[in-house]
């Protein structure tokens, strides 16, 4: 009963964590990713569609990354999609590509995404808590109803706190590589 809860509990604070990892990268630093353009729709025939699913991606050097669409037609599509985007990101079409050149962060770019980073990671703190809060209280329920002893109630909540503890650490360990690599100049 206990075990069961607690498998739960860790899957629900590990796939935070996971989005977390997934959502990060996503937040651009000075050098050139693929992943800073997950997020990026195409509006491909009226759907909207994830940019790796309409242009091969590829990044030539540290600076530039290059969107190489299957169907010419969509360049325009493609280029605009990544304008709207909030990245900050500037692209060039020039008929076959899209070049997308990454700028070098300025100071105050640096800071708002280094922001970004402690709200993203705060949003991900958060679930792992309510993880922790669902899994007492189904531990305190089980003790209410008798299905197990206060002691095993007591023992649940410190290892429920134990695996909190530990995803928290987790996240924020995550949060700091990223801050340090934003603010690497």
């Amino acid at each position: 009963m206990l075990n069961e809860l607690y498998a739960q509990t860790e899957k629900k604070m590990k796939d935070h964590v996971e989005h977390l990892r997934h959502g990060l990268s996503t937040i651009r630093t000075g050098r050139a990713s693929l992943a800073i353009l997950d997020g990026v729709m195409v509006d491909y025939y009226g759907t909207p569609t994830p940019l790796n699913q309409v242009a091969n991606l590829s990044i030539p050097d540290p600076t530039l990354i290059v969107a190489q669409p299957w169907d010419p037609s969509s360049l325009s599509a493609i280029e605009k999609s990544i304008l709207k985007s909030d990245l900050g990101l500037n692209p060039a079409n020039d008929g076959k590509v899209v070049r997308i050149p990454i700028p070098a962060l300025t100071e105050e770019r640096r800071k708002e995404l280094a922001k970004k980073v402690h709200h993203v990671a705060e949003e991900s703190r958060t679930h792992v808590r309510q993880a922790r809060r669902d899994a007492n209280e189904a531990a305190k329920k089980l003790q209410k109803d008798k299905k197990i002893s206060q002691d095993d109630e007591k023992r649940s909540l410190d290892h429920i706190q134990k695996m909190t503890d530990g995803y928290i650490k987790a996240i924020d360990d995550l949060a700091k590589k990223k801050e340090k690599e934003i603010l690497e100049i």
